[in-house]
């Protein structure tokens, strides 16, 4: 066995016993597919800007005050720009520093402030140099970026977060540890039936997307206070029945292709 992969498996084994199914065989024989290509790397693009996007909401709304939150808001800008306006510029960001303009402030009335804060802030620069690379790989191939509707698997999750604190944050960090954990395994399983240049690149961003499952699951055991074991097992069992059940719309979280099914 090689090098690179002992290095796979050291890393997806707590996620594979984390996580409470396999992607199904059907999604991988979708997505392998040379024609699903253009969505795969633009719902993969949009993953990564939803994943430091949800990240600066934690911070903003539990962890600093109002203009912290500014220093955040800009930083996102240039990124949410491009996605969200007519004019697609990747100038104002693409091989710049672009980074926080102001050092963030944890609110003194919230414990856990300054982790949050580290671990997130961490987070979002990493989402953000992926949503660049992807992009690259999109403009090197001639594959303009273009919207996407969401799929189902986000708010299928969040559908049932509780509503009341700190249940609501704890339930969205372990919201959180299983979409990273379910892209780390979606990047290893699916990277094998791709071309060379994306199978390196999705190898590549196993060690992060890992360790984003970690980070969000620490913080979620350290602001209970106590044992979330029960609680993880149920957004789990929500989180695999997503994946395994026929959807009719082909994301890189989506679940069994439906006309697989038919």
């Amino acid at each position: 066995m090689n090098t690179t992969q002992q290095m796979i498996d050291s890393l997806l084994e707590p996620i594979k016993q984390f996580l409470q199914c396999d992607t199904p065989d059907a999604w991988i024989n979708e997505a392998k597919k040379p024609e699903n290509l253009t969505a795969l790397l633009v719902d993969h693009c949009n993953c990564e800007l939803k994943a430091s996007q949800t990240a600066m909401f934690l911070i903003r709304k539990y962890a600093v005050d109002a203009e912290s939150g500014k220093a955040l808001l800009e930083w996102a800008k240039p990124y949410e720009e491009f996605v969200y306006g007519t004019e697609r510029d990747t100038r104002s960001f693409h091989g710049k520093k672009n980074g926080l303009a102001a050092e963030l402030k944890p609110k003194a009335d919230f414990a856990h402030g300054e982790e949050l804060i580290d671990k997130m802030v961490r987070l979002i620069k990493e989402e953000f140099h992926h949503f660049e690379q992807v992009l690259e790989i999109m403009e090197n191939r001639g594959i303009p970026y273009s919207s996407l509707n969401a799929g189902r698997y986000a708010k299928g999750l969040m559908k049932i977060v509780r509503t009341h604190e700190p249940s609501t944050l704890i339930d969205k960090l372990i919201i959180g540890a299983y979409i990273e954990a379910r892209s780390c395994e979606r990047f290893a399983k699916l990277a094998p039936y791709l071309d060379e240049e994306l199978k390196k690149f999705y190898i590549s961003l196993l060690r992060s997307e890992a360790r984003h499952y970690q980070d969000y699951l620490k913080l979620a055991e350290q602001i209970a206070g106590e044992d979330i074991s029960e609680r993880v097992q149920a957004i789990g069992a929500r989180e695999a029945e997503l994946i395994n059940s026929p959807d009719e719309t082909f994301r890189f979280h989506s679940g069994v292709p439906a006309f697989a099914i038919a």
